[in-house]
C-alpha cells in the first residue's frame, strides 16, 4: 500500500512539473513565430529529402528552445550533412576574434566547418555534398557584428557553387526603425562591413539577405516570421534572450553595443558588457556632465570610475528614442575634447577604427573637434540614401 501511495505521489509531482515546464515553454507572452517554426509547420517540402548544410550556433533555437540542428538531425525525412560555425563557434563560447577549429560533431557524426578559422567562406569541398545552405543565427542589428558577414560570405559561396540559400528569419533586437550612424563606403569593405550599410541598419537577417542579394544573385529563399512588425524591439516579441556571444549576455548589451564599442585603438574602451565606457585621464564627473549636456535622446550618463579609467555608465531611459551609433560618436568626440587621444592611422592598410566607422571622415572630424551636430551632418545624406535604397528589400510593415 505504501508503495502505491509513493507511486501516486511521484506521478502527481511529475505531472505538476510537466505542467510547470509546459507553461514555461509554451509562453503565452510570445508574440511572434520565428522563421524556423514556420519552416517546419508550412514549408517542410523545401527541405524534405535535401542534403542540408546548416549555418548556425547556440542561438539557433525556436521559441520552445528546440535546436534547429537537432530537429533536422532527428527527422528521418531530412538529411543534415554538415554544420557551419561563425565567430564564437557553434556553442557561442569563443572570445571575439578567437580562432575557431573545425571538428566532427560528437552526437550527429557530421563535420562542423569553422567559418572563423583558415577560411571565412565555405570552400567548394565543404559544399560538394550539399543541396541547400540553411541559415539560422540570432543577430543584434549592428553592421560590425560578424554573424551577418558570415551570411554574406555563405551567399557568395553558394552562388559560386550553384547552391540554394534558405534564411530562417529572426527579429532585429533593435527593431526596424532605428537606422543610425555612418554608412560604410565601398573602399572600406571588410569582414566587419561586408556591404554598404550604416552602423545600425534596422533590418532582419532575412531582409539583409535580400539586400545582399542585389549584388550576389544566388537562389535565395527567406522564411519570414509571423506576427513581427517593424516597431518591435526584442522585449516586445516575448522571446527569451539567448546570449548571442560572451560579451552580449542580454538585450541591454545589444542595445548599447554601438554606443560604447567604437573606440578601437583610441584608448576609449567599453566595460561591463558594453554598459560602461571610459579611458585613462578622463574625469568621470566632467565626462558625464558634458555628455548629458548634449541632450542625446533616450540615455543618461552617470559618472563611474574603474581603477585608473574615468568613465560613465549608460542608463537607457527610452529605448525607442535611443540612437546607439550617434551616441557612440558623441562619446568618442566628447572624450577627445577632454583628453585629445590620437585616432589610429595607417597609410598601407585600413585601421580597425576606420573599418568600424566604414569611412575615414569620422576620425578626421573627431580629431578636429567639430560640433556634435556637424558629426551627424557628415553622414546624414548617405544615411537617408540608404533608407530609400533598403525599402525595396523590406519584408515587414
Amino acid at each position: 500500500m505504501k508503495k502505491i501511495i509513493k507511486l501516486i505521489t511521484f506521478i502527481g509531482i511529475f505531472i505538476i512539473l510537466v505542467n510547470i515546464l509546459s507553461s514555461y515553454i509554451y509562453d503565452e507572452n510570445i508574440k511572434i513565430k520565428l522563421g524556423n517554426e514556420i519552416l517546419f509547420e508550412r514549408h517542410f517540402d523545401l527541405i524534405k529529402g535535401k542534403r542540408i548544410g546548416l549555418i548556425t550556433n547556440h542561438t539557433g533555437l525556436n521559441s520552445r528552445f528546440q535546436s534547429t540542428a537537432e530537429l533536422l538531425a532527428n527527422n528521418h525525412q531530412t538529411n543534415l550533412v554538415a554544420l557551419f560555425a561563425s565567430e564564437h563557434g557553434l556553442d557561442g563560447k569563443a572570445k571575439a576574434g578567437e580562432y575557431v577549429e573545425s571538428y566532427l560533431h560528437d552526437q550527429y557524426k557530421i563535420p562542423v566547418y569553422s567559418l572563423y578559422g583558415p577560411t571565412r567562406k565555405p570552400t567548394p569541398k565543404m559544399l560538394e555534398n550539399i543541396d541547400l545552405l540553411l541559415y539560422d543565427i540570432q543577430d543584434i542589428g549592428a553592421r560590425t557584428y560578424t554573424y551577418i558577414s558570415t551570411l554574406n560570405y555563405c551567399m557568395w559561396a553558394a552562388k559560386d557553387n550553384g547552391k540554394t540559400v534558405l534564411v530562417l528569419d529572426r527579429p532585429n533586437p533593435l527593431g526596424g526603425l532605428i537606422v543610425d550612424g555612418p554608412v560604410s563606403e565601398e573602399d572600406f569593405r571588410s569582414f566587419i562591413g561586408v556591404d554598404i550599410l550604416p552602423m545600425a541598419h534596422g533590418m532582419t537577417v532575412g531582409e539583409l539577405a535580400r539586400y545582399f542579394n542585389r549584388r550576389i544573385g544566388v537562389r535565395l529563399i527567406v522564411i519570414p516570421m509571423d506576427g513581427y512588425t517593424r516597431d518591435m524591439m526584442f522585449p516586445d516579441t516575448g522571446l527569451y534572450w539567448i546570449p548571442t556571444s560572451p560579451m552580449i549576455p542580454d538585450f541591454l548589451s545589444a542595445l548599447v553595443y554601438m554606443a560604447t564599442g567604437l573606440g578601437e585603438g583610441t584608448g576609449i574602451r567599453q566595460g561591463d558588457y558594453f554598459k560602461w565606457v571610459g579611458g585613462k585621464g578622463i574625469n568621470s564627473r566632467i565626462f558625464a556632465q558634458e555628455l548629458n549636456r548634449i541632450g542625446l535622446p533616450g540615455v543618461q550618463f552617470v559618472p563611474e570610475t574603474n581603477g585608473e579609467f574615468g568613465g560613465v555608465r549608460l542608463f537607457i531611459t527610452n529605448m525607442r528614442a535611443f540612437q546607439p551609433a550617434y551616441t557612440g560618436l558623441c562619446i568618442l568626440s566628447c572624450s577627445h575634447k577632454l583628453i585629445s587621444y590620437s585616432v589610429p592611422k595607417n597609410e598601407n592598410e585600413l585601421t580597425m577604427f576606420n573599418k568600424i566607422m566604414g569611412t575615414a571622415l569620422i576620425g578626421r572630424l573627431i580629431e578636429n573637434d567639430v560640433s556634435y551636430q556637424d558629426l551627424k551632418k557628415a553622414y546624414w545624406e548617405p544615411l537617408e540614401n540608404f533608407k530609400k535604397e533598403r525599402e525595396k528589400y523590406l519584408i515587414y510593415q
